[in-house]
Formats: structure tokens, sequence, C-alpha cells
């Protein structure tokens, strides 16, 4: 193996090895490890104006590959964003993370990110953030994305939408 180099790139272990010096007696090697954890990260927008009250989407750009089996911290960072132009009473946008393979929410991610529980008065907006997130562990490749919904128990909220600062996950397991 070349000085420096990983023995893959699936794996989440370097391992250095560094020759002795030509005709060194004792000829001794130097080998070391490092944790490399694999990892990504991704952002997006999730328009939550069209779905209907109480559907959950996502957007492809939010979408991350876990590449291998093995437990992973999953993290979004979101921020929510809604206006209304009329009396609201329970005005509500949550977030969580999505397993796309499985087809099912990641466990302990769900979100609430904004709770108006009640305003009377005329055009108003608000903008909140929050964090979701979880250990995971899948058992092959995997894809996983942000997800957001919205419900308003009277009156209707308009320009609602769901920003994903940042989707990350570290493998922290083999």
């Amino acid at each position: 193996m070349a000085p420096g180099t990983a023995v893959g790139t699936e794996r989440s272990i370097d391992v250095d090895v560094t020759a002795p010096a030509a005709g060194a007696c004792p000829a001794t090697w130097t080998v070391g490890a490092r944790l490399t954890p694999v990892n990504g990260q991704a952002s997006g927008f999730v328009a939550l104006d069209t779905p209907a009250a109480g559907t959950y989407v996502g957007d492809p750009a939010t979408n991350l590959v876990l590449p291998t089996a093995g437990t992973y911290e999953l993290v979004a960072d979101v921020q929510g964003s809604q206006s209304w132009g009329a009396a609201v009473s329970n005005a509500i946008i949550d977030a969580r993370i999505f397993d796309v393979t499985a087809g099912a929410a990641v466990p302990r991610t769900d979100r609430r990110v904004i709770l108006i529980s009640s305003n009377t008065t005329g055009t108003n907006g608000v903008q909140a953030n929050a964090s979701c997130g979880a250990l995971y562990t899948v058992t092959g490749p995997t894809t996983v994305q942000v997800q957001g919904s919205w419900r308003c128990d009277t009156g209707t909220t308009t320009q609602r939408g769901l920003w994903v600062h940042s989707f990350r996950f570290v493998k922290v397991a083999d």
C-alpha cells in the first residue's frame, strides 16, 4: 500500500504505512491508523404550498445516500416559514427524516418546527428553526431525505415552506 492511502473508500478507518529508509538497520516500519468516518451533506427547500394539509413531502435535493451497512448519526437543521391573511389557529409545520429506500419515517426524528396556536389579526408571518436527528442503523445502501408537512385547524396559511439548511450524516459504527 502506498504511504498515505486508504484501504478503500468504503472503509471508515485509514491505515498509513511508512517504509524504513533504504538500508536502515534495523528496518523499522511505521504503521498508523486514524478514524475517517464516511459522511455527507445536502441542503434544499421543501415547498409546502401545494400538498394537502397533513401530507409529508420532500425534495430530492435533500436526499442523502448512506453508502454501506452500519449505524449513522443523521442531523437536519431546518427553518419553517408561513404567512396568513386572516385569523388562524393551530397553524403548524412539522419536519422529519424519511427513509426513502424502506418507505418509512426514521424513528424519533419528528419535530414541530412552528405552532401558531391562535392569531386573530390580519396579514402576518412567522419563521422558526428546529433540528431533528437520530442514530439510524441500515443493512445496506439507503437513501434518506428531509420531509415537511403543514396543517391549520382554523383558517389557512400561505407561502409555506421548509428550508433545509444542513442535512448531514456521519457513520459511527460498522
